[in-house]
């Protein structure tokens, strides 16, 4: 991976065949959260050496990782041999990004709804992070599905829509691609309808946004949530009609000149977040890639074995190979089940 990558290309090398992307910006609360639940206590040199632990997974991620996103303090931080953690990245053959946003606050007078925060001196954020190694960077928008009151609504929809839009013009500006992420939560009991009308709400107005914003689509990747029941819904949709529904709505809402979209996984199952993709890359020709950007869903089996022990890397790396080399597969419509029990 060169420097002199043109942002259409890193673009494209985000979403190349048979590799996705490892989410691994989780916020200081959220990683501290996962170690709690393998009794590892959250130090900046255990975070770093269980990060470090993943992106010397040698194989893994030369052969189905494009491009890692990293929080603010591991794009500074370096491994335990000196190199800097975006030069380890860049030497196993992906690409280094960054989380720019600052987090979801609560949206004045829609109760409930929330608004992502971080545009005043983005730019210069930006300018910093280009010269720490970033190729490419994420923000963020959460919505709630919820009826009492009934969300989200237009103002939520709009201002996060807005924001991202904003964003994305600013990086692209100052030399990142920017990875767009609308995010409607699976969390409550909505059924499979209620997400696929939000989720088609949400995406036609971010590209609205993205034109007014005259941010260059070829520049961008899309990360969106996939179309599916709401955790508490009584009804769950099968593996089949969630890859249904969720290509159907990408169709209606995200133009061509996309080069990939690279589905977050939000909480379902390692394997379920697998074999969706799959299925949605069964149903092609298609006009964009559709990859992955998985956070949980790539390193929740590589923590438990890891367990903040060092003589469990090795054990960590085999869990997140094996994620890695799976998702890799759906992203080719190639994953089965068979796949899952060989391994």
């Amino acid at each position: 991976m060169t420097k002199a990558m043109s942002l259409e290309e890193v673009a494209r090398a985000l979403v190349a065949p048979g590799k996705g992307i490892l989410a691994a910006d989780e916020s200081s609360g959220t990683i501290k959260k996962r170690f709690d639940a393998i009794k590892t206590e959250s130090t900046e040199a255990n975070r770093r050496d269980y990060r470090e632990m993943m992106f010397r997974a040698t194989d893994a991620m030369r052969d189905c990782i494009s491009g890692v996103i990293l929080y603010d303090e591991t794009i500074r931080q370096k491994a335990k041999d000196g190199t800097p953690m975006p030069q380890v990245i860049a030497a196993a053959g992906s690409l280094p990004g960054i989380k720019v946003d600052k987090g979801a606050k609560p949206l004045p007078f829609c109760p409930g709804e929330t608004i992502t925060e971080g545009l005043d001196g983005l730019a210069e954020r930006i300018k910093e992070y280009v010269g720490l190694g970033a190729k490419f960077a994420k923000w963020r928008a959460v919505y709630d599905i919820g009826t009492k009151p009934k969300m989200p609504g237009y103002t939520s929809i709009n201002a996060n829509a807005h924001a991202l839009a904003r964003y994305a013009a600013l990086c692209v500006e100052g030399g990142l691609v920017p990875i767009v992420e609308p995010e409607v939560l699976m969390d409550g009991a909505h059924d499979i309808d209620a997400c696929e009308a939000v989720t088609e709400w949400v995406l036609k107005e971010v590209y609205q946004q993205l034109y007014y914003a005259q941010v260059p689509l070829e520049k961008t990747i899309l990360k969106p949530n996939m179309v599916i029941s709401g955790v508490k819904c009584p009804k769950q949709a099968a593996r089949e009609e969630v890859a249904e529904r969720t290509v159907k709505v990408l169709k209606r809402c995200v133009p061509p000149a996309v080069p990939g979209i690279a589905f977050l996984s939000g909480g379902q199952s390692d394997e379920d977040a697998t074999a969706h993709l799959s299925l949605m890359n069964q149903l092609g020709p298609l006009p964009w890639k559709l990859s992955f950007s998985y956070g949980r869903a790539l390193q929740a089996a590589a923590q438990k074995a890891w367990g903040g022990k060092a003589e469990n890397i090795a054990a960590g790396q085999r869990a997140f190979a094996h994620r890695a080399r799976m998702n890799g597969a759906a992203s080719l419509g190639k994953w089965t089940e068979q796949m899952e029990k060989a391994a």
